[in-house]
Order: structure tokens, then sequence, then C-alpha cells
């Protein structure tokens, strides 16, 4: 089993109304120029070389065009990547809320990241990151893992 998010059913239902959309002929499947026309539509003009690299990378079975459950497949790994950027990017939020830098660089204050997690009354284990050293400061990985 694969660890990629389910879909709802609207999202579910948006997969199918897509996928017809792009399967103009009613074949079941999505050939290269029902793809490409698709792009198209969407102002995207991509090569010959670069429909079948999209079409290969969701092709489970070998047949040179998108079925549905490859469709769907294809989806559900779109939406997990976005809910990884969105973690990340809250990640990222709240290391730049306590004095690190959007591009992930700098530090943040030890004393400060514990006033913040007591006013708020959570409950992070600080002390297994920083051990014994007496740490004052965090980089972005380091604070990274301690929100994990």
């Amino acid at each position: 089993m694969d660890n990629l998010p389910k879909l709802s059913d609207e999202e579910m239902d948006m997969c199918k109304k897509a996928f017809m959309m792009f399967d103009k002929d009613g074949s079941g499947t999505i050939d290269v120029k029902e793809l490409k026309a698709a792009l198209n539509a969407l102002g995207q003009a991509p090569s010959d070389e670069e429909l079948y690299v999209m079409i290969s990378q969701v092709d489970q079975d070998g047949s040179k065009e998108i079925e549905y459950p490859e469709f769907v497949h294809a989806i559900r790994i779109n939406k997990a990547m976005t809910e990884k950027l969105s973690t990340e990017q809250d990640t990222i939020d709240a290391w730049t809320a306590l004095g690190g830098f959007q591009d992930r660089t700098g530090k943040v204050s030890v004393e400060r990241l514990l006033a913040i997690l007591n006013e708020f009354d959570l409950k992070v284990n600080v002390e297994s990151l920083l051990g014994e050293e007496g740490k004052q400061d965090l980089d972005y990985e380091e604070f990274k893992i301690l929100l994990s």
C-alpha cells in the first residue's frame, strides 16, 4: 500500500470531470494528442518529448496512454507534494517568526523558542535536541527536527 493521501469524494468527482475533459475521444485513456490539446488550452506549449516524459511518469502499464487509475494516482502524487510543500512552508514561517531568515539561514535563539513554547503551553522536548551542550541557538535543520 502506498503512503499517498486519499482523495475525498469531491476530489474524485473533480478528477473524473477533468479526465473526461482531457479524454476528448471518450476512449477511456488520455493519449499524447489529447494531453497536448489540453495543455495548449491551459496556455502551455510542451514539446512532443516533454509530453512523452509526462505520460511516462504516470503510465504504469507501459501503454503510452494515461488510464483513469493512473490519472488519479498522478493527482494523489501531486496532492502529497502540495501537502509536503505546505508543511515545509509552515516550518519556514515559524522559523522566520522566531528570527531565522526565509532562505533557511540564520539562527533561532533557544531562549526565545522556550519563551514562545511556554507562553503557548506547548510541549516540545527541546532538551533532547540540545543535549548537555547548553546550546544558545538552533540552525534551520535542528529547528525542523525539533518540530517533527
